[in-house]
């Protein structure tokens, strides 16, 4: 495996090239190559924060860094100096989000956006020839105009006049430093201002067939660098929307909740797509350095890479019949979509040669993943090579190669099991069935994941379909024993329960998911006094709710509970509003939000295609956090980074999605990660009071370890399986000690319930 590791070239032989001239892209390649990767080694911690440092962003130039914190601070760096140059007290009562350079101003103006909801604008010229004791600085304006907290900001390349914040109100909103030093103005309400430009309060789906009507809280927003009106936008359900400014409606007062405006386009991975009310969500949307592809981060989640035009790269488009088409049995696919992959025919010998030892290289690795099928190696390993094939030589290869390769994989991922790995070998077996739709372990395969997804009839149609083609294969017939003795159970169960009456619990007493609880909580605690309640909140919820978590994490998650914690079960319990109050504004004809406001008068409303993923990304954890990162690294983004609940980061090839290194960062958590703009130099903060400084300063290269400042190889396994068992666990299963810690140390206040966020300050 390690002759795989330099797929970029010899470092010595691009220096070379660059000092001859010959190539103008040098620089770029040099500046996150492989070998710079491997060496990636901790150089230096920033201390000057008090609390969790929560943002971190250069300047334009790569001369600057800075930070914002859970202290209400704003910390200025030196790049060439590593130290601390200002540090500003903003005035922001809670945890400071996200905050920025404006462009085009000298690095003079900096941005900052917080919990206390208010964006705030600062002008470091004001603090010239002060210590760093003396950090009060008044601020040049505060818009005031969000009503929840802010958590991303952008701003536009050129453009000194605007930033944008987005808010878990709702709303993406354009503050416009010439129009004023405060907003709203003094005697004005912030329902008066006018400089909402997406309105995305009505705008949630919870599955692909449903339009978007419920409540969205947005957590992160980026701007394209090479086309500034293209704004990409997520939130607390599982859709990336993309929008062109361009064409969005007139800025707008939040007076009135209106309909979410059109997007470009809809960016989600087809098995998220269908998930109902489930509390999986975005923490992190961004565009890659050339735009042509964004990067999404999802809480309780891997991370997924999508084509901005599916069209012209990898990525497909999908609607809501796609998705029952893929777990649905068809005799006959129609055509091989796979010709793109077919070997090239080369021109000359030279070509030939080179083509020819790739594929002997693709054989071996196939035939590696072969032995990790049969338990020889782990399962881990053998995907790791079939991703190596098909993501990194998938358009050299031959139909039978890619065949091979696509059933071994989708075996593989059956075997490993880790979160949504069984919709990866749906994946796998749908394109194998392409190429080949008698494939009898694509049909295996297939039966194997929808029984694993508990789809028995649909199951059982592959395992006919496969008893078919092999009669007499004792693994077909066990298969279809073991289905139908499935189905005919739970028929026999269903029966029962017809015929002998439900013992059911009565509707009243069902149990709500604490997910389910806070995200609804969440989104829906600042539902606006001049508009209707979220669908979310008017659903049919019970009157009283019970809820019961153990206070304790489990043993591998390495927590100590201290003593004076409450221990044992704790037991909660949510009253709704009254039943006859909801009926009654329905029966009045009220409707329950502005996107269905009287069912009667619109046509059924058609689900939007969706662009698919083309890449993911696993092993890390997100589920602790909200403000987590994914990010590309170097100016042509070939490495994807994000920070982990285990306190390390992970880096990732972004081509194959195989991972590359992985780095100790933090206590706790890791929550942000940003390259700097052109040196292979990386910084990372998270709960830690300290921001970490990464460049390729290891004496000896390491391929995932990370020597002394990370895990040894063995412990790397270890490491993402544990990720894994957490991120397949419920939420209840990992909040409760964060809750109750809160709840012990009174940091709860009336409507406040955000428990995703650093605590420690």
């Amino acid at each position: 495996m390690e002759s795989l590791r330099f797929h970029d070239g010899n470092i010595t032989d691009l220096i070379d090239f660059r000092i001859l001239g010959l190539r103008s892209d040098i620089t770029h390649s040099l500046q996150v190559h492989s070998s710079m990767v491997r060496r990636l080694f901790l150089e230096r911690e920033l201390e000057g924060h008090r609390g969790c440092v929560n943002a971190v962003a250069w300047n334009s130039e790569g001369s600057l860094l800075i930070s914002g914190s859970d202290d209400t601070q704003i910390n200025i760096w030196s790049y060439s100096s590593r130290k601390l140059l200002h540090s500003i007290e903003t005035g922001h009562s809670t945890n400071i989000f996200c905050t920025k350079f404006v462009p085009e101003t000298s690095d003079e103006l900096v941005v900052s956006g917080a919990g206390d909801a208010e964006v705030r604008l600062f002008n470091l010229s004001r603090l010239s020839g002060r210590g760093l004791d003396e950090n009060m600085i008044t601020p040049s304006a505060i818009f005031q105009c969000h009503t929840r907290r802010v958590k991303k900001l952008a701003v536009e390349v050129g453009n000194p006049n605007v930033v944008w914040s987005a808010s878990e109100d709702g709303t993406l909103r354009q503050h416009d430093f010439r129009e004023g030093a405060s907003c709203p103005p003094a005697g004005s309400s912030h329902q008066e201002c006018r400089n909402i430009l997406l309105d995305l309060r009505w705008g949630a789906k919870k599955s692909l067939a449903d339009p978007p009507k419920q409540s969205l809280a947005l957590k992160s927003c980026d701007l394209s660098f090479t086309r500034p009106h293209l704004l990409l936008v997520g939130g607390s359900d599982a859709f990336a929307r993309l929008y062109d400014r361009r064409m969005l409606p007139p800025l707008s007062s939040s007076e009135k909740k209106l309909p979410p405006p059109p997007c470009v386009s809809y960016f989600c991975p087809m098995h998220l797509s269908d998930r109902g009310r489930s509390s999986i969500h975005l923490t992190h949307v961004a565009f890659s350095p050339n735009s042509e592809e964004v990067l999404l981060s999802y809480s309780g989640e891997h991370v997924y890479l999508m084509d901005v035009n599916p069209a012209t790269g990898s990525s497909m488009r999908y609607t809501v019949g796609d998705i029952t088409k893929l777990t649905s049995f068809t005799p006959i696919l129609n055509g091989v979509e796979l010709q793109q992959s077919f070997p090239r025919v080369c021109s000359n010998g030279s070509s030939k040669g080179h083509v020819a030892a790739r594929l002997d290289k693709c054989r071996k690795l196939i035939q590696f993943a072969g032995k990790s099928l049969k338990g020889e190696t782990s399962s881990y390993d053998g995907i790791e090579a079939c991703n190596e094939v098909l993501d990194g030589h998938g358009h050299e290869i031959g139909p039978s190669l890619m065949l091979e390769c696509l059933c071994i994989r989708a075996a593989l991922l059956l075997k490993r099991k880790w979160k949504n790995d069984v919709h990866m070998a749906i994946r796998d077996c749908y394109r194998a069935r392409k190429i080949n739709s008698s494939s009898l372990k694509a049909l295996l395969c297939m039966s194997e994941a929808l029984f694993q997804l508990g789809k028995h009839k649909e199951a059982l149609d592959f395992a006919f379909a496969a008893q078919t083609l092999a009669p007499s294969d004792s693994e077909v017939l066990e298969k279809v024993e073991n289905i139908k003795n499935l189905i005919a159970a739970a028929e026999a169960e269903k029966n029962k329960t017809t015929n002998g009456g439900s013992n059911s619990e009565p509707r009243s007493a069902r149990l709500l998911s604490l997910s389910d609880i806070l995200y609804r909580s969440e989104a829906n605690s600042d539902a606006s006094q001049d508009g209707p309640r979220s669908e979310r909140e008017d659903s049919d919820y019970d009157e009283e709710l019970e809820l019961d978590f153990e206070t304790a994490l489990p043993e591998e998650e390495g927590r100590d509970i201290e003593s004076n914690v409450l221990h044992g079960s704790l037991n909660l319990r949510i009253h709704r509003r009254d039943d006859a109050n909801m009926e009654t504004g329905r029966a009045n004809g009220s409707c329950e939000s502005p996107a269905s406001s009287c069912q009667n008068d619109k046509a059924p409303y058609e689900p939007e295609a969706v662009t698919d993923m083309k890449q993911r990304y696993v092993g890390h954890c997100n589920v602790g956090t909200d403000i987590k990162q994914a990010s590309f690294l170097g100016q042509r983004g070939e490495y994807i980074a994000s920070g982990s609940d285990d306190g390390r980061w992970f880096i990732w090839e972004k081509r194959t999605g195989r991972l590359v290194k992985i780095l100790h960062g933090d206590d706790a958590v890791v929550n942000c990660i940003q390259c700097h703009p052109f040196d292979c130099v990386v910084a990372t903060s998270g709960i830690d009071n300290t921001i970490k400084i990464w460049t390729p300063s290891a004496s000896v290269p390491s391929s995932v370890a990370g020597g002394a400042a990370g895990p040894e190889t063995s412990d790397v396994l270890d490491a993402m399986e544990n990720n894994q068992r957490r991120l397949s666990q419920s939420r209840e299963a990992i909040l409760p000690f964060e809750i109750l810690e809160r709840f012990r140390m009174h940091e709860f206040a009336e409507g406040s319930l955000h428990p995703f966020e650093c605590t420690q300050s």
